[in-house]
């Protein structure tokens, strides 16, 4: 089922929300989810965890920053050939397909990003949080992408329709399914429009080089109003 008006238009909020319920679920389940993961891979291995834990952690931890890191890249590359309005807009904009950069590979590379981040992340919260994150992001992106195929479909037609039919939705394509259009990625953009991610992707580098909890909330916080500052909208000028 596709997502409403509403939602869409308060995506972003949505998807704070999903975050925020994440790792609530530390109240009913204390264990982290990447420490469980450790201690598995650990007896698995037949190895003695007991006696360096911390390296156990850290390279799960390592793991979910790799993660984050590829999900910032992907939207940085996406975002580089869009506005960065476009991409923080309220609305779906259909007036052009674009066809260069990782929209060769992949229909919703922004959306790509979006799962990889609630994964990555979701080895910081508990068993329970890692589930609510990665399956309520992946639940809340693909609904979101129907929404906006269905308006792509109305407007766009039969371009549209053959775009679908050689990119994939969400598993990219190592090789381009389709032709450049030719236009240029502004890298410049595409970095200050997801700054947010990259500083998550240092705060879970941090946090797996220190295993210090401070350390990575105080990174993460500098993220996320980085992220609300570059969202609110600027004032226009109006004639006086």
């Amino acid at each position: 089922m596709k997502a409403s008006l509403f939602e869409f238009r308060h995506r972003w909020w949505v998807i704070f929300f999903i975050f925020m319920a994440a790792f609530l679920a530390y109240s009913i389940d204390p264990k982290n989810s990447a420490v469980a993961i450790a201690d598995w891979s650990a007896r698995l291995a037949h190895s003695d965890a007991a006696r360096a834990p911390g390296e156990w952690y850290q390279f799960t931890f390592a793991l979910g920053a790799v993660l984050v890191g590829v999900a910032a890249f992907l939207r940085t590359w996406g975002t580089s050939y869009l506005q960065a309005e476009v991409m923080r807009d309220s609305e779906v904009h259909t007036e052009k397909l674009l066809a260069d950069g990782p929209y060769r590979h992949v229909r919703n590379p922004l959306y790509l990003g979006n799962i990889l981040l609630s994964v990555g992340m979701g080895l910081i919260a508990s068993r329970i949080g890692f589930l609510v994150l990665s399956i309520g992001m992946t639940v809340f992106v693909v609904r979101l992408i129907l929404r906006e195929e269905s308006e792509l479909l109305r407007d766009r037609g039969e371009s549209y329709r053959n775009y679908c039919a050689a990119v994939p939705r969400l598993v990219p394509s190592l090789t381009a399914r389709i032709p450049s259009a030719g236009n240029p990625a502004h890298w410049k953009q595409g970095i200050a429009a997801e700054l947010m991610y990259w500083l998550i992707a240092l705060a879970m580098a941090a946090f797996a080089w220190t295993l210090n909890l401070g350390v990575f909330w105080g990174v993460f916080t500098v993220a996320f109003f980085s992220s609300w500052l570059l969202k609110k909208p600027r004032k226009k000028d109006h004639p006086k």
